[in-house]
């Protein structure tokens, strides 16, 4: 993925000055299909630039924690119901020990089920059914609800020992029809790179990518939409925009925990500063796969202790 231009401000602590080392989640494929069996000399590593020693390398042996956040919002129902179906067919992906939460989200935000490494009590949170008591108001705060969702993983992950926290990751299934105040994509990219969350989405419906703003056209910075596509690109996950939300789920289930893990030493750096990083397949890997698709987070911020 291309480094972007990273965002303005930095957030809370995602890797702090003296912290030895910078953790990336990488997601391979070639045509759709997930690449498994790569080792560390497959991948190159540049942090502004400059190429790292991998110094830990891992493939899908680390716990996950997945917070599956759905938008309830009336639009949404009949995907909802799509998902329900595959669910316990879906969270067969994951392995054991591997922690689900499922939050709701319109105009607000709620935790339905709390993390579990019990699946089938996760699958059965997916009934729809079950959502019509959540008086979370009319509209749709997409960004919002990816910030709670960032806080309240990261204060689960706080609270466990060290040897069961792991990577993390957001699934949101939405329709992507959002008007923030006051919360901008950059914000929300903010709190995933501080909680070294990798953010994903299913897009359905009428739901699509928001159109450019045309030069010298005004527009209101407190009411921003919201572009999960940005927002997976940025985190190093991905956004796809499907018909049938169920046939979907799965497979992203699947591609959530199909993922490379890769450490290297952090660089000295000032305090405050945005440090991009860049992964690629190294050229006899790339030789392999000369179509493969690499997904990594654009960077991370240092932040003081």
């Amino acid at each position: 993925m291309v480094a972007q231009t990273p965002p303005a401000a930095p957030p809370q602590a995602v890797f702090r000055a003296g912290v030895s080392a910078v953790r990336v989640d990488v997601q391979v494929e070639e045509n759709r299909r997930i690449l498994r069996g790569l080792t560390a000399p497959d991948f190159i590593v540049t942090d502004n630039g400059v190429t790292q020693t991998i110094t830990q390398f891992g493939h899908e042996n680390e716990p996950l924690s997945l917070a599956l956040l759905l938008d309830v919002s009336g639009s949404m129902q009949t995907y909802l119901k799509q998902i329900s179906s595959t669910a316990r067919e879906a969270l067969g992906h994951l392995l054991p020990g591997d922690r689900v939460a499922v939050m709701l989200f319109s105009l607000r935000t709620a935790v339905h089920e709390p993390f579990t490494d019990n699946h089938a009590v996760a699958a059965r949170a997916l009934d729809p059914k079950g959502f019509q008591s959540a008086a979370l108001g009319a509209g749709t705060a997409i960004n919002s609800a990816i910030l709670d969702a960032a806080k309240y993983t990261i204060e689960d992950q706080q609270s466990l020992p060290f040897a069961r926290r792991g990577r993390r990751a957001i699934l949101m299934l939405t329709d992507n029809f959002s008007l923030n105040y006051q919360v901008p994509d950059e914000k929300a990219i903010q709190a995933l790179f501080a909680a070294d969350i990798v953010f994903n989405a299913i897009v359905v419906g009428k739901g699509h990518k928001p159109p450019p703003i045309a030069p010298g056209t005004y527009t209101n910075p407190d009411f921003t939409p919201a572009d999960v596509f940005r927002i997976a690109d940025e985190t190093g996950g991905e956004a796809i925009r499907v018909e049938r939300a169920g046939e979907a789920f799965a497979g992203m289930l699947e591609r959530i925990r199909s993922r490379y893990t890769l450490l290297y030493s952090a660089p000295p750096a000032a305090p405050g500063t945005f440090r991009q990083i860049h992964v690629e397949l190294a050229p006899a890997a790339r030789a392999r796969y000369p179509k493969a698709v690499v997904r990594a987070r654009s960077g991370y911020y240092v932040t003081r202790e």
